[in-house]
């Protein structure tokens, strides 16, 4: 082989040499471009499985009931058995619950219940999970005492319901109605709401007649 051959054979082990090294290269490229792809791809799963829901639900429909020891707060979810248990959180404090189930149906239900009739006792308060259902146990802090409202707005809406001035079935006088009310807040009043009303009613009657006595209860 002359030296022509050789320098000819030398240059096409030469560019077979580079070929290779490219290919290589490409290769390299394209594995580092599938890991970080692959690291992405694991990144977005862990974000996805600490908060896996797209968004909130608020929880509006439950039922509830007692015990002696106990006031039960009954939540239908459907599947809500089917998630790991620490997806349901329930925290307590004194007088309020929250709840938060993560990634049922791929969203996270919440629900937020204050102002409790009563106290309870937060570290003896739990969840209970069954088969489409979450059950919160609030803990009384009077055993055997009964609440007639889970919360304090209930029992304040219904009082206020009964307060208003009701006739009767003879379309009593709306006049007799308001006297009761003044005399149960006269009866019920403290020192000062005695001097209020008395002073208001005083006022009242010097326009009406010229001048009577104080208010007699």
């Amino acid at each position: 082989m002359d030296l022509a051959e050789q320098l000819n054979q030398l240059e096409a082990d030469l560019r077979e040499v580079c070929s290779r090294i490219e290919k290589a290269e490409k290769e390299k490229a394209d594995l580092l471009s599938r890991q970080e792809q692959l690291r992405l791809q694991l990144r977005q799963q862990a974000r996805r499985d600490a908060d896996p829901a797209t968004y909130a639900v608020k929880i509006t429909n439950y039922a509830w009931d007692q015990s002696d020891k106990y006031v039960k707060i009954y939540l239908t979810l459907k599947g809500v058995h089917e998630i790991p248990s620490e997806n349901v959180e329930v925290s307590f404090t004194e007088r309020s619950f929250s709840v938060l189930v993560k990634g049922l149906e791929g969203k996270n239900h919440q629900m937020t219940i204050v102002n409790l009739l009563c106290p309870i006792d937060p570290k003896d308060s739990f969840k209970k999970i069954k088969s489409d259902n979450l059950m919160v146990m609030c803990k009384k802090q009077k055993a055997e005492k009964k609440w007639d409202y889970l919360t304090q707005v209930e029992k304040q809406s219904k009082e206020k319901k009964d307060a208003k001035p009701a006739m009767d079935e003879n379309n009593a006088d709306p006049g007799n109605a308001l006297m009761d009310i003044m005399q149960k807040m006269y009866s019920e009043g403290d020192d000062e709401m005695k001097r209020t009303i008395n002073k208001v009613w005083a006022e009242s009657q010097e326009k009406k007649l010229g001048g009577e006595n104080l208010m007699d209860f």
